[in-house]
């Protein structure tokens, strides 16, 4: 029945309820997740909290793990990263695109950020989950720089320079337990050293 309310409605309408549904559901598993820990949350009660069904749910989030692990930051840096100028270095647009993404996030949504960094880093099945987040994330990265560079989506190298950003990222924060302003300046220091050829 919802699909065919959706299916009525202005592209725009639709996609800010879709967003609004989406931000609702990770907030209430969120707050479920810190007053009964991520093991005593159900999809259910997620569900229900959010006012919506579990088959719902499951169209937002394939797991329960996805609601920790896909907070949309990924996909809104890439649309930041090719609004960046075309003189700018991939890297330096990459950069960029971090800083003013840190810039535009509210006190709550870094909050949010450090709690489902921690989620992340201490439940063995988010951080299994993550894999699978962190293969999503470099094609969406990789599909980014190849559109910014006039390359083919599945370019090579592209793809390969994704991976390097990916990791250099990943080796910078994973064992992460500061304030987010300080893991993004890690993330920036990251990026600088691969700008720079990665030097000892």
């Amino acid at each position: 029945m919802d699909d065919m309310l959706d299916a009525d409605q202005p592209v725009g309408l639709r996609e800010r309820k879709k967003a609004k549904t989406r931000a609702a559901i990770r907030e209430h598993a969120l707050r479920l997740f810190r007053e009964h820990g991520y093991g005593g949350t159900t999809v259910e009660q997620i569900a229900e909290a959010a006012e919506v069904s579990p088959a719902t749910f499951y169209r937002y989030f394939p797991t329960k793990e996805d609601v920790v692990l896909q907070d949309d930051f990924d996909v809104l840096a890439m649309d930041v990263f090719e609004a960046q100028p075309a003189h700018l270095s991939t890297l330096a647009a990459m950069r960029a695109a971090v800083a003013q993404m840190r810039a535009s996030l509210t006190p709550g949504e870094l909050e949010r950020f450090r709690e489902t960094t921690d989620l992340t880093l201490a439940i063995p099945e988010v951080r299994a989950r993550a894999i699978d987040e962190f293969v999503r994330t470099i094609q969406i990265m990789a599909e980014a720089v190849a559109r910014r560079a006039g390359l083919p989506p599945d370019d090579f190298a592209a793809r390969n320079l994704a991976g390097a950003i990916t990791g250099v990222i990943m080796s910078a924060t994973l064992p992460f337990r500061a304030e987010p302003a300080d893991m993004f300046a890690s993330i920036d220091a990251a990026l600088a050293h691969l700008e720079a050829g990665l030097p000892l």
